[in-house]
C-alpha cells in the first residue's frame, strides 16, 4: 500500500507537468520552428521509461532522479536546437577578445629605485618616459611610476594660464599664478593605463606605483637625492657616473627626462625604447574610446588630413614668431614671453627666425602649402591643436581654401569633451590618437608632437607624414607671393622639395658629438621599423 500510495502521488505530480510544453529559445529562434527539434510535451510515460527499475528503498531517491532526468532532457533539447541553428545560420560564432597576455616578471637583483619627474608637454614626457624605462632596465633598477610636469609653463593647465593674458596686462598677476599651486594637472594614471604599463613590461623591468614604506620613511628622514641627468647621454654615462649613486643612496630622483638619452645607442636599448612607446604606453580607456569616436565620425565622411597647426598663443610667444600678427598682438606675445621665467630667450628677431625656417606656418601659409601639394579642397582637415591665436578671423584664409575644417570641439558634444577639456595633455592625447589614424599627417612646426607622431606612423607601416622643409618652403612661398614664381612653378618646386619627406623608410642622419643636429630617434626609430617600403607619390595625395 505504501508503494501504491507513493506511486499515486507521483502520478498526480506529473499531471500538470504533462500539460506543459517545453520550448527552447536561442537568439530569438524558437525550438518549435526547427524540424529536427522536439516539439511535444515531455510525457509521464517517457520520463518513467528513462528511470531505473525500482528496488527496495529506492523510492526516496525518485525526486532526485526526476530532477536529474529532466536536466538531461533539457540539455538534449538545447543541443538539438544549437545543431539546428548551425544549419540555418551557418557557422557564425560569437567572438570574445582574449585577455592580454602578460609575460612573467624578469628575475634580477634590484640595484636601487629610480624616481623621475617628467618635464614638458605630453609628447616630450612620453619620449622621456620611454628613456627612463630603458635606463631602469639596463641598470637593473626598480622604476617608480613617473610623475608628470606641474611646474613649467608646459604643464597640463597651461591653457588656463595663457587665457589670463587676454584678460590682464599685468605681468605680475601672471607670475603670481605661475608660481602658485592653484592648478593641479594630470598625472600618469589620468593619461595612460598605469596597470597595463606595469604588467606589460614586467618581463623586463620592475615598475611600482609608490616607494616601499621603508624607503618612504628613509626619504622623509634623510631627504631625497635628486639630479638632472646630462642631456643626450650614452649608456656609458649611466653605467659609470649615475649607477654608483644608486649604490650610495638607494633611491635617486631624476628631475628632468627630456632628451636624456642620445639618438644612436645599442640596438637592445633602442628596441626597449620602442617597446615602451608603441606597446606599453596605452592611453586610459576613456581617452582611447573618445579618440575612436572622433575617428569613427571622421571616417564616416571619407578620408581626412590631420593638420598640426602650431599657431597657438604660447607657441608664438615662445618662438618669437609674429608673422601675420598686428602690432597689438606682437606686443601681447612679447609681454607673455618676458613674463614666463622658464623661457630664457627674450630678444628674438621674428623676420630672421622665419627666414631660417624656425617658425610655424601661419594659417595663410598653410593654405598655400596644402594647395601646392594638390590636396583635394573637399578633403576633411582636422586641426590638431589648441586655440588658434586670433580665432576664426585668423583661420579665414585657410577655411576659404579648405571649407571642411573640423576639430574635436566641433565633432563632439560638450558632454563628451567635458571630462578632458580642462586638461591640455588629455586633449592632446585625443589629437594624438586621431593623428595616428589619419590618411595624411602634416605638422606646420617641428615640435615634439610632430616628431613623435611621425615616428609612430612609421612604426605602423610608414603612413604618410609630410615633414615640411620650412627653410625651403618659406623661400618658395615668398617667391610666389612677390611674383617671382608662377603657381605651376611654385607647386612643382614644393612637391620636388618634399618628394623624400613623406614618412617613407630612410636612415637617420648622424653627427657624432652634435646630437641636436642629428635626426631624432623617436622621429625615425629605424631599429624597430618594418622593412616594407610603402608610401604614395606626391601627385596621388588627396
Amino acid at each position: 500500500m505504501e508503494d501504491s500510495k507513493h506511486g499515486f502521488e507521483e502520478e498526480e505530480a506529473f499531471v500538470e507537468y504533462d500539460k506543459v510544453e517545453l520550448k527552447c529559445s536561442v537568439n530569438g529562434i524558437r525550438a518549435e520552428k526547427s524540424k529536427n527539434s522536439v516539439t511535444g510535451a515531455i510525457k509521464l510515460d517517457k520520463l518513467k521509461s528513462l528511470m531505473l527499475f525500482k528496488s527496495p528503498g529506492f523510492d526516496q531517491f525518485r525526486p532526485w532522479m526526476l530532477v536529474l532526468t529532466t536536466m538531461m532532457v533539457l540539455l538534449w533539447l538545447v543541443a538539438l536546437q544549437l545543431a539546428s541553428m548551425r544549419k540555418n545560420i551557418g557557422s557564425t560564432t560569437v567572438k570574445f577578445d582574449p585577455p592580454p597576455y602578460f609575460p612573467p616578471p624578469r628575475a634580477y637583483n634590484n640595484e636601487g629605485y629610480l624616481m623621475v619627474t617628467c618635464n614638458g608637454g605630453l609628447n616630450q614626457m612620453r619620449a622621456g618616459i620611454c628613456d627612463m624605462v630603458a635606463i631602469a632596465r639596463f641598470l637593473n633598477l626598480t622604476l617608480v611610476v613617473p610623475e608628470l610636469d606641474e611646474t613649467s609653463f608646459w604643464h597640463d593647465n597651461r591653457s588656463v594660464i595663457s587665457s589670463l593674458l587676454y584678460r590682464s596686462n599685468y605681468d605680475f598677476r601672471l607670475r603670481t599664478v605661475l608660481n602658485s599651486n592653484s592648478f593641479s594637472g594630470s598625472q600618469f594614471k589620468d593619461i595612460w593605463d598605469v596597470d597595463y604599463f606595469i604588467k606589460s613590461l614586467a618581463d623586463e623591468v620592475r615598475i611600482i606605483k609608490h616607494l616601499p614604506p621603508r624607503l618612504r620613511k628613509q626619504v622623509q628622514r634623510d631627504g631625497l637625492y635628486s639630479m638632472p641627468p646630462v642631456s643626450w647621454s650614452n649608456m656609458s654615462y649611466y653605467y659609470n657616473t649615475v649607477f654608483p649613486r644608486f649604490r650610495k643612496y638607494e633611491v635617486v630622483q631624476f628631475t628632468k627626462t627630456d632628451a636624456r638619452l642620445g639618438n644612436n645607442l645599442p640596438v637592445e636599448v633602442q628596441k626597449m625604447r620602442c617597446r615602451v612607446n608603441y606597446e606599453a604606453l596605452r592611453f586610459t580607456p576613456a581617452i582611447e574610446e573618445m579618440g575612436k569616436k572622433i575617428i569613427r565620425i571622421l571616417r564616416e565622411k571619407g578620408p581626412f588630413l590631420v593638420l598640426h597647426l602650431r599657431y597657438e598663443m604660447d607657441m608664438l610667444a615662445f618662438s618669437g614668431c609674429t608673422a601675420g600678427c598686428n602690432q597689438t598682438e606682437v606686443e601681447e606675445l612679447t609681454r607673455m614671453r618676458y613674463a614666463i621665467p622658464w623661457w630664457k630667450e627674450k630678444e628674438i628677431d621674428p623676420k630672421s627666425r622665419r627666414e631660417a625656417g624656425l617658425c610655424p606656418l601661419t594659417p595663410l601659409e598653410t593654405a598655400i602649402t596644402l594647395r601646392a601639394f594638390s590636396i583635394d579642397p573637399k578633403m576633411q582637415i582636422y586641426i590638431a591643436a589648441g586655440d588658434i591665436y586670433g580665432g576664426n578671423k585668423r583661420l579665414a584664409a585657410l577655411k576659404a581654401s579648405y571649407p571642411n575644417l573640423v576639430k574635436k570641439e566641433t565633432l563632439l558634444s560638450p558632454s563628451d569633451l567635458k571630462p578632458f577639456q580642462n586638461y591640455s595633455n588629455q586633449m592632446a592625447a585625443l589629437d594624438y590618437l586621431v593623428s595616428l589614424d589619419c590618411d595624411i599627417f602634416l605638422p606646420t612646426y617641428g615640435g615634439n608632437m610632430a616628431k613623435v607622431v611621425e615616428g609612430h606612423r612609421r612604426y605602423l607601416g610608414y603612413r604618410m607624414t609630410i615633414s615640411l622643409d620650412r627653410l625651403v618652403l618659406i623661400s618658395l612661398i615668398d617667391q610666389y607671393k612677390n611674383g617671382t614664381l608662377k603657381w605651376t612653378e611654385f607647386s612643382q618646386a614644393v612637391k620636388a622639395a618634399h618628394a623624400n619627406r613623406m614618412g617613407s623608410p630612410s636612415q637617420r642622419l648622424q653627427f657624432p658629438g652634435e646630437p641636436k643636429l642629428e635626426d631624432y630617434f623617436y622621429t625615425n626609430p629605424q631599429e624597430c621599423l618594418p622593412s616594407i617600403v610603402a608610401g604614395k607619390p606626391v601627385k596621388e595625395m588627396g
